[in-house]
């Protein structure tokens, strides 16, 4: 049988990439970041049954990395296609890790001694990591990265500590950049999401007020393997908040910045004040929100189960204005009291911003590179959403998880498996 290239290793490649193999199909997974996971490996719970998500899916990283019919090439990404359905070649650039991954055994003692802090995306820039690091505790595969750009070593020809003080002789800062050409049946292309920057929504604050967080934040102060370990601090005292707010629709469903509905956040609103209360059981929630879309199974009972055991008011309201004590930091909302017919107040301690999920970064380098067609909001376009769900505008190419539209987990995942079952067509052909 002939092979499978998927292109991104979050929940979505990964899913595509076992239903794959378990049929005998030898795959190719393609994932830009040093270790495959995605967006759901930064997640703390997964809705509608606060399951713990990393626990979820790190079986699934390792099944995969692990499988013999899946190569997993981290760190890479697609630079070049060629040929037609039934016989792609896929050019991949592998970008120099300059740490030979035969060798590292994921130790940590070269990220303790290096002295070069960064601002860590993985922890949406929350805290700092260090010029060689590994992404997240679970990472897979469990070997450390050099970031060429922050390295002293690789920018000044200064420092070489980690090299120094590495016991299994693993760090090599001649490595290059190398070109791998793969031979493909079918391409799945699963290359996730980005979210939303509200600094342009100057009424909120963000960016300005250090107490207005995005839902992305919340996710990593609220994580055992975030940057707080799973307390909620308030600046500037560190201090836990006692009341939070959480704001919907900030950004989306907006015609001068995102036109649709990401279908998840308010969901991921309500998942996320449970969490508050479970971790200090005082703590009063507050969802603001235009239109409460409780969409899926057991998702409208998962609403008001919020509301009766873990002290969440909904407020069918749109806050207009925040405003913040120049002391104590603590914000103020003001918003339309609906049934008063006036403009009320809550101060609170904290406030998280439900913004949308947009197409990943390189979406649209992507399509350029493939030959796809995005749609007018620049995501991944199928030809009919309803009779032809994976399928892309280039035959042999198919498409899951957010980069085709927003969607959660299960979503993600179902489009995954249907998208491995074409692809499984064309290499099994």
């Amino acid at each position: 049988m002939k092979n499978v290239v998927v292109i991104g290793g979050g929940v979505a490649g990964i899913q595509a990439s076992l239903d794959l193999a378990e049929r005998g199909i030898h795959v190719y997974l393609v994932e830009k970041e040093p270790s495959i996971g995605g967006r759901m490996a930064l997640l703390d719970k997964t809705m509608s049954t606060n399951d713990c998500s990393i626990c979820i899916l790190a079986p699934k990283m390792n099944d995969c990395f692990s499988h013999p019919n899946i190569e997993v090439l981290e760190y890479s990404e697609v630079v070049g296609l060629t040929g037609e359905a039934g016989d792609f070649t896929v050019k991949v650039r592998r970008k120099a890790k300059y740490v030979d991954a035969s060798k590292c055994t994921g130790c940590g003692d070269c990220m303790e001694k290096c002295p070069t802090e960064i601002p860590n995306e993985y922890n949406s820039n929350l805290n700092k990591r260090k010029a060689i690091y590994l992404p997240f505790p679970q990472a897979v595969p469990r070997k450390a990265t050099i970031d060429e750009e922050y390295c002293l070593k690789l920018t000044k020809n200064r420092c070489g500590l980690c090299q120094k003080i590495c016991k299994a002789e693993a760090i090599d800062y001649t490595q290059k950049d190398t070109m791998v050409e793969l031979s493909a049946a079918a391409i799945i292309v699963a290359v996730g999401l980005s979210v939303y920057d509200p600094r342009d929504l100057h009424e909120y604050g963000y960016g300005k007020y250090e107490n207005v967080r995005t839902w992305m934040e919340y996710e990593r102060l609220i994580n055992a393997a975030g940057p707080t370990h799973g307390h909620l601090k308030c600046a500037p005292d560190g201090r836990r908040p006692k009341k939070i707010a959480f704001i919907q629709c900030v950004g989306s469903r907006d015609v001068k910045r995102c036109r649709w509905c990401s279908s998840v956040c308010c969901m991921v609103s309500i998942k996320s004040a449970m969490l508050a209360n479970e971790h200090y059981n005082d703590l009063e929630s507050y969802i603001f929100y235009s239109d409460l879309r409780v969409f899926s199974k057991r998702f409208y009972e998962y609403s008001k189960r919020g509301e009766k055991d873990y002290r969440i008011t909904y407020i069918h309201a749109r806050p207009g204005e925040i405003a913040e004590d120049k002391r104590t930091k603590n914000l103020t909302l003001y918003y339309e009291n609906e049934d008063e017919g006036k403009v009320d107040a809550l101060e609170v301690e904290m406030v998280v911003l439900a913004t949308p999920i947009l197409p990943a970064e390189d979406t649209v380098r992507i399509a350029e590179t493939l030959g796809l067609e995005v749609d007018d909001d620049g995501f991944l376009k199928t030809v009919d959403y309803l009779q032809y769900p994976v399928e892309t505008s280039k035959p042999g190419v198919y498409v899951a998880g957010c980069c085709e539209r927003p969607k959660d987990i299960t979503e993600s995942v179902i489009q995954a498996s249907a998208a491995a079952a074409k692809a499984a067509v064309l290499a099994e052909g």
